[in-house]
C-alpha cells in the first residue's frame, strides 16, 4: 500500500527533511558554543547570558545584518556549499569590529527551494567554522523551504550578529586626527562583494566556464571565485587591545575609497598611495576582460584591501608587527590630512 503524502509535503515542503537537517547541523553548532550560551538548538529562540556584560562600565550593544549576495550562484553551480559561511560571517562580524565591538553571537537564515539535509548541514558547517574563527557563538537560525519561489537547487543565506563594546572605547571618525597613518590589511580575494559585475563580465560576456583553468590565477575560475572571505574579527580585536587604534573601515561593496570615507571626519581626507600594493590577479583579470575603467573597478571591488585601520604614526611599526605575527598581510597605505570640506578618501 502506497503511503499517502501529507498535504504540506504534496505542496513541496518536507518537514522530515528539515528535521534531518537540524540533526546533521547540531554537531557543527556545538563547536561554536561560548560559556554564555544557554540551552541548545530546537527552541523558539537562542539564549545568551547577558550577566557577562556586568564587567563593563557602560556596555553598548552593536548589531549588523547581511547576506552573501550572488556569490551563492557560484557555490550552487559548483555544488560546493561549505565555504559560504565565511562569506556570511565575514560580512557580519567585521562590520561590528570596526566600532571596536566584540561579536558575541550570530543567528542565520537559509531559504531554499528544497531542503536537502546534507547540503543544509554543509552550509551551516561553514557558518559554524567561521563563527569559531571569529570567536562568536551560533545560537540559532531558521531554514525555510520555498517551493515555487526557488528552484530545488537554489538557496539564499543571510544572518544577523550582536556584539558589545565599552562606550568610552567606541572607535570612529571622532577619534581620527590629522597625521594618522592608514594601515591596509590584505583581502583573501573578492570576498563577497561585486559578484554581479564579476559574473556578468567573466561568465556572461566572456563566456568562461567555472572549470576553466586560468594560468594567472593558478587554479580554476570557480575555485578563485569561491575563495572564502577573510574574517578579521579576532585579529582586529587583538590589534585594538595592544595598539592605539582610532578608526577602522571594513572594505565591502563600494570599494576602498567609499568605505573609508564613512569613518572620516568632516575636515579630513585619507590620502592613499596606489603604489603601495599590487591588486591580486583576479581584480586585474576582471578589469581587463570587462574593459572596466579604473574609477569603476575601484568603486565596486575591494582591490585586495579588506580592512583598513587609522592610528597614530608612532604606532605603525607595532601594528604591522602584530598583524604580520597573526598571519595578516598588512602595509602602510597612506595618511590622514586636514582639508576643507566633507570627509573623504582619495587614491593617488
Amino acid at each position: 500500500m502506497t503511503e499517502q503524502k501529507s498535504a504540506y509535503a504534496a505542496a513541496g515542503v518536507d518537514i522530515e527533511a528539515g528535521d534531518r537537517a537540524v540533526e546533521l547541523m547540531k554537531r557543527h553548532v556545538a563547536k561554536t558554543r561560548r560559556p554564555e550560551v544557554l540551552g541548545g538548538l530546537g527552541g523558539f529562540a537562542g539564549f545568551f547570558d547577558a550577566s557577562a556584560l556586568k564587567g563593563y562600565d557602560h556596555p553598548v550593544l552593536a548589531s549588523a545584518t547581511d547576506g552573501v549576495g550572488t556569490k551563492v550562484a557560484i557555490a550552487q553551480a559548483m555544488d560546493k556549499h561549505d565555504t559560504l559561511g565565511f562569506d556570511l560571517i565575514g560580512m557580519l562580524v567585521d562590520d561590528l569590529v570596526v566600532a571596536g565591538a566584540e561579536p558575541l553571537f550570530v543567528t542565520d537564515y537559509i531559504a531554499c527551494g528544497k531542503v536537502v539535509p546534507e547540503r543544509i548541514a554543509a552550509i551551516v558547517g561553514g557558518i559554524a567554522d567561521a563563527c569559531v574563527a571569529a570567536g562568536c557563538a551560533l545560537i540559532g537560525g531558521e531554514t525555510a523551504e520555498h517551493p515555487g519561489l526557488l528552484g530545488p537547487d537554489e538557496y539564499d543565506i543571510a544572518g544577523a550578529t550582536t556584539g558589545v563594546v565599552e562606550k568610552s572605547r567606541i572607535l570612529g571618525a571622532h577619534r581620527v586626527r590629522s597625521g594618522d597613518a592608514v594601515i591596509a590589511m590584505a583581502s583573501s580575494g573578492l570576498h563577497s562583494n561585486g559578484y554581479s559585475l564579476v559574473r556578468h563580465v567573466l561568465l556572461e560576456q566572456a563566456g568562461w566556464k567555472l572549470d576553466r583553468h586560468v594560468d594567472d590565477l593558478g587554479r580554476t575560475l570557480g575555485e578563485e571565485l569561491l575563495e572564502p572571505t577573510k574574517v578579521y574579527a579576532l585579529d582586529v580585536l587583538d590589534l585594538i587591545r595592544n595598539v592605539e587604534v582610532h578608526a577602522l573601515s571594513h572594505v565591502t561593496g563600494g570599494g576602498l575609497v567609499n568605505n573609508l570615507a564613512r569613518v572620516m571626519p568632516e575636515d579630513m581626507t585619507a590620502v592613499l598611495q596606489r603604489s603601495s600594493w599590487t591588486p591580486p590577479s583576479i581584480f586585474q583579470l576582471v578589469q581587463e576582460v570587462g574593459k572596466i575603467s579604473q574609477p569603476d573597478i575601484d568603486a565596486t571591488l575591494n582591490m585586495g584591501v579588506g580592512m583598513v585601520a587609522m592610528l597614530p604614526a608612532s604606532q605603525v611599526d607595532a601594528a604591522l608587527a602584530l598583524l604580520q605575527g597573526r598571519g595578516v598581510e598588512s602595509w602602510l597605505l597612506g595618511e590622514v590630512q586636514a582639508v576643507e570640506g566633507p570627509g573623504a578618501a582619495v587614491l593617488v
